[in-house]
């Protein structure tokens, strides 16, 4: 592991056998890039991250993978974005994604492997979410896999709400020459819906569980009702598959947890494939919604590898 200034900002690089990671973990706990050092000397970007990022504007850099808590994309409140209810009624403010994508963080543990940072909330944060709690990220990095952790510990006398998230922006196509219509994703789904203007879950039926990132109908497509751990996708011949596994605790393992995928544009050099605690909008219509009693911790793990 190294520290790099670039710029005047703190970046921290690991180097795992081929594999490179790259993160800020100050500012959002986030990891920025993964790339893979091929037998062939070439470099092939996992994780993709724009050469031309904003550091000023870090929040809106399409690359990475953004941490989304303590709801993933946007709340809604009787139809009003950007609001939600509690077990109680009482609604609060609550921006798209939460507020830990933009958040500062403090390190609370660095090696050769990894890290592990925890939330530092701001008074804003408190109106959206008056909780007493501790919320921390865990990186696990390997030669040809990463694991990531979030963990929610309540110090309250209440119950706390959450559903959180992943946004890994993958590099699509990675292939010289190929289109996304070269590649597909296998989602172990039995539902899949779309997320209405209202915040309300849209059902899609039919719909491919195994299909091609080149229809274009498939992104924003919220997958859940899982029967298996284990998503994958890849080029068409099966090979250089990404595998990327839901490990979960007694807390968060649920029928409801999703998988979420979604691009920019029809030439955006990413495809996002997104692992949830639940479906968005969780806190309005339940599903995918999890709570942690005073006292207890709980966690959701993601594991992706090559």
């Amino acid at each position: 592991m190294e520290t790099i200034d670039y710029n005047g900002v703190t970046l921290h690089r690991w180097n795992c056998g081929p594999s490179t990671f790259l993160a800020r973990i100050e500012q959002g706990a986030r990891l920025m890039n993964w790339n893979l050092q091929m037998s062939d000397g070439s470099v092939r970007d996992v994780i993709h991250w724009p050469e031309n990022a904003d550091f000023n504007n870090f929040a809106k850099v399409r690359g990475g993978n953004p941490i989304l808590f303590p709801f993933s994309a946007r709340s809604f409140y009787a139809g009003e974005i950007g609001y939600w209810p509690d077990q109680h009624g009482t609604v609060r403010p609550m921006p798209k994604h939460g507020f830990a994508q933009v958040g500062a963080f403090n390190i609370v543990a660095l090696n050769e492997t990894g890290f592990t940072a925890e939330l530092q909330p701001t008074e804003e944060d408190r109106k959206a979410y008056p909780y007493d709690y501790r919320f921390s990220v865990r990186y696990e990095f390997t030669e040809l896999s990463l694991t990531v952790t979030l963990a929610l510990e309540n110090l309250d006398t209440k119950p706390i709400l959450w559903s959180a998230g992943h946004h890994f922006y993958f590099t699509l196509p990675w292939r010289e020459g190929s289109t996304r219509s070269d590649y597909r994703f296998k989602i172990p789904a039995k539902a899949c819906y779309t997320h209405a203007t209202n915040g309300s879950l849209v059902p899609v039926k039919p719909f491919e569980k195994d299909s091609s990132f080149g229809k274009s109908e498939n992104s924003d497509r919220i997958f859940t009702k899982l029967n298996g751990e284990l998503t994958t996708f890849g080029p068409n011949d099966g090979s250089e598959d990404v595998k990327m596994r839901i490990h979960q605790d007694t807390e968060t393992a649920s029928p409801e947890n999703a998988v979420v995928i979604w691009t920019e544009f029809k030439d955006s050099p990413f495809y996002c494939v997104e692992p949830w605690m639940g479906p968005p909008n969780s806190a309005e219509h339940g599903k995918g919604l999890h709570t942690v009693e005073p006292g207890k911790r709980s966690s959701f793990t993601v594991e992706v590898s090559v």
